[in-house]
């Protein structure tokens, strides 16, 4: 037997895998690659997706920071122009409604750094939290600015508000960190230019319009505006350098007209005069509103640069838009895609597995059908009807398909074919066996007639005692020799050659079984009168009590009776009862006994040990007759034997004392005859054997 370990390895070899789990197999491997070759597609696209989703929320920053750069450097030129004038005029009142509109935008850019941390990197957050310092100090340094007593010069009041514009513009890099599309990349860049540019002509606004409070710039002051006007220029072409064709075209077309071309003009004139030792009062000789006039026609080249930067914000956000939108339409391409494929896989599997599965499914349940029920019903067919192989249909497997199922199942058609076939000529050799049997049986069954005839005739004339109980014992022996003779026709599967036509008292069956077997001396016979055996059924049943009378007789000690009892039960029928003291079984012996008397056994070499147990279970068969062996309460056996309602007769017939027991039978009762013990008693066997070794078969009751 296979060790447990080793049935567990077997399952899981590749040659005991269901053909459905290989072909899923099969298909599994190139479908999972595929699988996870689309969803690494759908999930790139995904990330896209949400890269440009970052670059979308980064661009709402900048556009809020940008409003917030744009309204801060107004403060900071209204704060610078207000402290040159020493805190006094009607810059007041314009700073503190800068400072709201510069509230408000605070507001707004908070509310879109929140938005838009999570999604920034490591360096992007830390320079977050730097402008929110800075904007939670802004208030301090409106204090520090114009609050009462305040000393502060214009120039340190324009560095402190640079400083905090100055932490802004790294926030421009972020948006598009980590983003591969060009037209970002340089539409950011564009951006940040644009924003930078801004910021210095803001400086410039400031500057010129503190020099225009004094009359004159001082050094620091000067170098700060010359180097305001290099950088913005810079930054310019920066601009123009990054920009498309369309944003340059977009910036030349915005930051243009008069008030442009003066701010331009008051830069040069203003430059012009501080070389030439001039006050700078005369940089407009149309008016005495010099600061004024500055202050405006600059603050409108900033209005117009922060249209550009708008511009930009808004062509970042929709690029970015339009890629989350493609890359999410990708990622729902490709994942109906996935699907398709599944599908597809699916389908092809299913298709393939059924084309597979079904055939085999038909042979495997056609093969088990043609082992379990037809094969052995042909075979039996064959046993009792005497049917020849070539008379029998043996019907094909129903798998017609030209590949290598169907050439398995029509070689499973040629083994069905020769079964069907070495069937036939077993029961040819069965019916030749029988055939033999019959004529053995019928040549002996003569000799021992002639037998018993000759010493009938021997009895009658014999005056001597002891002689005539010889003959009675050769009477016996030659009684048991025509049963074992005629078991031989119960095997074959012979009726009784005669049969009685009327019924006959159950007591005269018990007592007639009782004169074919040696020591019926030691039979106690207590079966009731009333019941009668059906005529054709006399001659089995008498056949039948006396196999087991003998058995009981042969494995009980000399010194004990068997007790033949009868009576009739509550749901028809009668039951007889032959209960005798001897070795009795082992419960493994009982229950294979009492299997082979249930089912009809066949003829095979064990009759010849068992020809006992065979003959009774045949003959109980034929007429529905119930026998079962049950251990007694005093060590022996009961045989229970359960004569149906249909077997017993209507009527009774005469009593059989006067003539079917006349013969030799009865005689030994009536001379009281006994006989001695064979000196079997202390052995222990099987019981078939000892029916095995004292089978008789049934006979007429007259002989």
């Amino acid at each position: 037997m296979p060790e447990p370990g080793e049935d567990a390895g077997r399952k899981i070899a590749l040659r005991n895998w269901r053909v459905r789990t290989r072909l899923v197999a099969l298909i599994a491997v190139p479908t999972l690659v595929a699988v996870l070759l689309g969803a690494l597609r759908v999930t790139t696209s995904i990330s896209s997706a949400e890269e440009y989703g970052r670059v979308a929320d980064g661009a709402e920053l900048v556009v809020a920071l940008g409003a917030l750069g744009h309204e801060l450097a107004l403060e900071r030129d209204f704060s610078a122009r207000y402290a040159a004038a020493n805190r006094s005029g009607d810059d007041l009142q314009s700073l503190k409604s800068q400072y709201q509109a510069v509230d408000t935008a605070v507001t707004k850019a908070k509310s879109a750094a929140n938005a838009a941390e999570e999604s920034m990197s490591e360096l992007g957050r830390r320079q977050l939290a730097q402008v929110r310092v800075r904007l939670d100090q802004l208030p301090l340094l409106r204090a520090t600015v114009s609050g009462e007593g305040s000393q502060l010069p214009p120039l340190p009041v324009m560095e402190k508000y640079s400083e905090v514009m100055s932490d802004l513009h790294p926030l421009y890099d972020e948006t598009v960190q980590g983003i591969s599309d060009d037209e970002l990349t340089v539409t950011n860049a564009a951006l940040g230019a644009i924003a930078r540019s801004k910021d210095e002509v803001s400086k410039q606004r400031a500057l010129l319009a503190i020099a225009l409070v004094r009359g004159r710039f001082d050094g620091t002051e000067f170098d700060a505006f010359l180097s305001a006007r290099s950088s913005r220029e810079s930054e310019r072409n920066a601009f123009r350098a990054a920009a498309t064709p369309a944003q340059r075209q977009f910036y030349d077309d915005t930051v243009t007209g008069a008030e442009i071309g003066r701010a331009e003009l008051y830069v040069a004139r203003a430059v012009y005069l501080h070389n030439q030792r001039t006050s700078l009062r005369a940089l407009d000789t149309s008016t005495t509103q010099d600061t004024s006039r500055w202050f405006e026609a600059i603050t409108k080249t900033a209005d117009r640069l922060y249209t550009v930067e708008k511009n930009l914000s808004g062509s970042i956000s929709m690029r970015a838009a339009e890629l989350r939108a493609a890359e999410q339409q990708v990622a729902i391409i490709n994942v109906g895609l996935v699907l398709v494929l599944l599908f597809i896989v699916l389908v092809i599997t299913a298709i393939m597995a059924r084309s597979l599965v079904l055939p085999l499914r038909r042979l495997r349940g056609d093969a088990l059908e043609v082992a379990g029920r037809t094969l052995p019903g042909i075979v039996q067919k064959l046993r009792e009807e005497g049917h020849t192989a070539e008379s029998v249909e043996v019907p094909p497997i129903g798998v017609s398909s030209r590949d290598e199922i169907g050439e398995v199942a029509r070689a499973f058609d040629e083994v069905h074919r020769e079964a069907v076939r070495l069937a036939g000529e077993e029961s040819k050799l069965r019916a030749n066996v029988n055939a033999m049997f019959v004529n053995l049986s019928r040549r002996s069954q003569t000799l021992v007639e002639r037998q018993i005839t000759l010493i009938d005739g021997l009895e009658q004339g014999e005056q001597d005692e002891q002689r005539l109980a010889n003959l009675f014992k050769l009477d016996h022996l030659a009684t048991r020799m025509r049963r074992n003779s005629e078991n031989l026709l119960v095997l074959a599967g012979q009726d009784p050659p005669r049969r009685w036509s009327q019924p006959v008292q159950l007591v005269d069956v018990a007592r007639a079984s009782l004169s074919e077997v040696e020591n019926y001396d030691r039979v106690t016979l207590q079966v009731p009168g009333g019941a009668a055996v059906a005529g054709q059924a006399v001659n089995d049943v008498i056949h039948l009590l006396a196999e087991l009378v003998e058995n009981a007789l042969a494995f009980s000690p000399r010194e004990t009776h068997v007790v033949v009892s009868g009576n009739r039960i509550d749901g028809g029928g009668v039951m007889v009862s032959i209960t005798d003291s001897g070795i009795g079984m082992t419960h493994e012996e009982i229950v294979q006994a009492n299997e082979r008397l249930a089912v009809a056994p066949t003829v095979d070499v064990s009759v010849s040990r068992r020809m006992g147990l065979f003959v009774v279970s045949r003959l109980a068969h034929r007429h529905g007759i119930r026998v079962q062996l049950r251990p007694h309460g005093s060590g022996g056996l009961t045989a229970m034997v359960l004569l149906p309602e249909s077997l017993l007769g209507g009527a009774s017939a005469p009593a059989m004392a006067g003539s079917g027991m006349a013969g030799s039978g009865m005689a030994g009762f009536r001379h009281g005859r006994s006989r001695r013990h064979d000196g079997r008693q202390g052995r222990r066997r099987p019981y078939a054997d000892g029916l095995g070794e004292r089978a008789a078969a049934a006979r007429p009751l007259h002989r």
